[in-house]
């Protein structure tokens, strides 16, 4: 089985205005999607969530350090989870089931130190 990681970028301002009721409806969509990585074949490795971009630094060139993410967008890259799974097909096949509600994933394979990928 390879390594994959899912990135999940969503606007976060939408997260302001969630309910209690509809927060916990997340958190078990995303308890669901945890159950579903096995239940596919596939093998979670690790996954968590990121603090709002308000708490991002970016650090460029020689050393300058900035507020905020380093791309401007309504979507931000919000949290991960990474797994295994039998190829890139499959990976997409549990991609599509993970939670984003205000924005979308992306799934790439992670990279094997003993191969040159490029």
């Amino acid at each position: 089985m390879s390594q994959y990681i899912v990135l999940i970028y969503e606007d976060q301002a939408r997260y302001a205005t969630m309910s209690p009721e509809e927060w916990g409806a997340l958190i078990d969509a995303h308890n669901t999607f945890r159950n579903q990585i096995s239940e596919l074949g596939g093998a979670l490795t690790g996954g968590e969530a990121l603090a709002s971009v308000t708490t991002a630094k970016t650090i460029k060139g020689r050393g300058m350090v900035t507020d905020g993410p380093f791309v401007e967008s309504e979507e931000a890259f919000g949290g991960y989870y990474s797994f295994e799974a039998r190829d890139l097909d499959h990976a997409v096949e549990i991609a599509k089931l993970c939670p984003a509600p205000f924005g979308g994933v992306e799934v790439r394979p992670l990279v094997d130190p003993s191969t040159n990928p490029f």
